[in-house]
Parts: C-alpha cells; structure tokens; sequence
C-alpha cells in the first residue's frame, strides 16, 4: 500500500516543470485519491516495479481509466 501512494504521489508531479514539482511534492490528497482505484485495478501487476512503470501502465488504460484520473493526469502533463 506504501508504494502504490509514494505512485500516486510521483504520478502528480508533472515532469517537465522542476519547479513545480518542487513546490507540489506528491500532489493534492485529491489526486492521489482520483487515481488510487485505477491504479489498483488495472495497474495491480506492476505496483513494485517503480512509478514510471506505474504511469506507463496508467497511459496504457487510458481509456479505462476513471474520467477524475483522466483529469489528473492530463492536469499534470501526461
């Protein structure tokens, strides 16, 4: 469970903004929680192989996921 949030934490820092993903270090309780679900149905298999792989998987099901995770990560750049 301690994995999948530090995901969802990385998965909301958007990674071509350095300085805001300074400021916004593991993003709003709103976003982690948008995309906790999807993350847990569909991206299960991969939770201990690293965030990026996290988000890879999240991209993948696009259009699977929940219209808020949708939100969250089209908010953040991916």
């Amino acid at each position: 469970m301690r994995k999948l949030l530090l995901a969802l934490a990385l998965l909301s820092i958007p990674f071509s903004s350095g300085a805001f993903a300074q400021q916004q270090r593991g993003g709003t309780p709103d976003e982690q929680k948008a995309c906790t679900r999807d993350v847990q149905r569909h991206c299960r298999a991969v939770i201990d192989q690293g965030d990026f792989t996290i988000l890879a998987c999240l991209k993948e099901n696009r259009p699977k996921l929940s219209t808020a995770c949708e939100q969250v990560l089209k908010n953040n750049g991916q």
